[in-house]
C-alpha cells in the first residue's frame, strides 16, 4: 500500500488512481452491497461482499496506510468503532490497559465502562514518568494507550520513548494520532504498533462524515484487525469512505492554515490577564515542547486555555463566542468552542481523568485570523 512522492502527492493519489473503465480521476462511490462472481468462487478483485471489502473503502484504507507510513489500513464507522475493534482483537478478559492519564473521554468511557465488563481491567498513568509507568505495568499488560498531543490538556508523549518501554514489557503501543493528523507526526516511524484516527475530525476536514481508522506496519496484526473489522462489521460505508478520501486530499494545506492561525491565537491569549494558562504546545514554555518540535513537523490546530475567573467565566466566554461555533468534536474548517468538562468530557467527572472545570477547548478553522481574534476579544469581555 505504499505509494512514492511527499505527504500532499500520496495524500491525492495513493489508492486514487483513475478508474480504468472510464478515466474518472476521482474514485468512485461504490454503492453496491454485493458482487458478480465469475462463477462459484470467481471474485472480482476479491470482492464478494461490502462488508468484507468495497472499493470506495480499499482506495481509502490505501491511503490512509500512504500517509501514515504504515503497511495496512482499515476504515470503520467511527473512531469508537475502531478502538473497539483493536481492543477486542489483542485483549481478551484478564488484560490490562494502560491509559493516558488525560485520554479522550469516549475512550475513556469505552475501557472503563464497556471493556471492563468483558473482564479487561485499566490503570490511568503519566506517560512521561516512566518510573510510575513501571510501578503499574503488570505480566497481563497487552497496550499502552498514548494520545499526543492529549484532548484536551495538550499533554505531548515521547512516542519512541514510549515504544521502547512497551516492547520491553511484552505490550504494544497504540498512539492516537487524531490531534496531529499524520500531516504533522507518524507515530509507526517512531516505534508505535498502531495508529488510531478518529477520521471525523481533519482527515475529513468539514464536519460532515463521522468515522475511524487504524494503520500498522505489522503484518500479522495486520490480519487480525482485519479479520475482527469483517466480524465485527462496524466498518465505513462507501459514500463516508469517499468524503474523506476527499478530505485527505486538502488535508497538508488545511493544516498549514489551521496551525497558524491557533500559533497566532495562542499568542494573543498568552498576554490576557484573566487567562491563567494557555495550553498549546508550540509555545517555547510548554512542557512538552521540545518533545513536540522533535517528533512533529508542527504543532497543530487545538488548543485549550484556562480562566482566572473559574468555571462560571469559562461558560460565559462559550456563551458569548460568535464566530467559534459552540459545539463538540473538532477539525473542521470552521472554528469551535467547548467547555469539555461539561461537554466532550463529562464521561470523565469523578475519576482520575477529570478535566479543570475553568478549562475551555478551542478547534481553530482556517478563518481569517483576524476575525477569530476579535471574536475571542468580545467573547472574553
Amino acid at each position: 500500500m505504499t505509494h512514492p512522492g511527499g505527504f500532499n502527492t500520496r495524500a491525492i493519489h495513493a489508492g486514487q488512481e483513475p478508474d480504468p473503465a472510464t478515466g474518472a480521476v476521482i474514485v468512485p462511490v461504490h454503492l453496491t452491497t454485493t458482487y458478480k462472481q465469475d462463477g462459484v468462487g470467481g471474485l472480482r478483485g476479491g470482492y464478494e461482499y461490502s462488508r468484507s471489502a468495497n472499493p470506495t473503502r480499499t482506495a481509502l484504507q490505501e491511503a490512509l496506510a500512504a500517509l501514515e507510513q504504515g503497511t495496512s489500513g482499515m476504515a470503520f464507522a467511527s473512531g469508537l468503532a475502531a478502538e473497539d475493534t483493536l481492543l477486542r482483537t489483542v485483549c481478551e478478559p484478564g488484560s490490562h490497559i494502560v491509559l493516558g492519564g488525560d485520554a479522550y473521554g469516549g475512550t475513556f468511557r469505552l475501557i472503563s465502562r464497556v471493556a471492563s465488563r468483558w473482564g479487561v481491567e485499566h490503570t490511568p498513568a503519566d506517560l512521561n514518568d516512566l518510573d510510575a509507568l513501571r510501578a503499574v505495568m503488570r505480566p497481563t499488560t497487552r497496550v499502552i494507550w498514548c494520545e499526543t498531543p492529549t484532548n484536551p490538556l495538550l499533554n505531548i508523549a515521547d512516542i519512541a520513548r514510549l515504544a521502547e518501554f512497551a516492547h520491553e514489557h511484552g505490550a504494544l503501543l497504540v498512539v492516537d494520532n487524531t490531534f496531529a493528523s499524520p500531516y504533522l507526526q507518524q507515530p509507526l516511524t517512531l516505534g508505535a504498533d498502531v495508529v488510531v484516527h478518529s477520521t471525523t475530525k481533519y482527515l475529513g476536514g468539514h464536519s460532515d462524515v463521522v468515522g475511524g481508522a487504524l494503520v500498522t506496519a505489522d503484518a500479522h496484526l495486520a490480519e487480525q484487525l482485519a479479520y475482527h473489522q469483517n466480524a465485527m462489521g462496524a466498518v465505513a460505508g462507501p459514500f463516508d469512505a469517499w468524503l474523506v478520501l476527499r478530505g485527505l486530499k486538502t488535508l497538508g494545506v488545511r493544516m498549514d492554515r489551521h496551525q497558524a492561525n491557533a500559533a497566532r491565537i495562542a499568542e494573543f491569549l498568552v498576554d490576557r490577564p484573566d487567562v491563567a494558562a494557555v495550553l498549546y504546545p508550540g509555545l517555547p514554555d510548554h512542557p512538552g515542547h521540545e518533545i513536540a518540535a522533535r517528533q512533529m513537523s508542527g504543532f497543530g490546530g487545538m488548543l485549550s486555555f484556562r480562566l482566572t475567573g473559574g468555571e462560571e467565566q469559562a461558560l460565559k466566554v462559550c456563551e458569548r463566542a460568535q464566530l467559534f461555533t459552540l459545539a463538540e468534536s473538532l477539525g473542521g474548517v470552521e472554528s469551535l468552542i467547548e467547555h469539555p468538562g461539561r461537554m466532550t468530557h463529562a464521561s470523565a467527572a469523578g475519576s482520575p481523568l477529570e478535566v479543570p472545570a475553568d478549562l475551555v477547548r478551542l478547534s481553530v478553522g482556517i478563518e481569517d485570523v483576524d476575525d477569530l481574534l476579535a471574536d475571542l476579544e468580545q467573547a472574553l469581555g
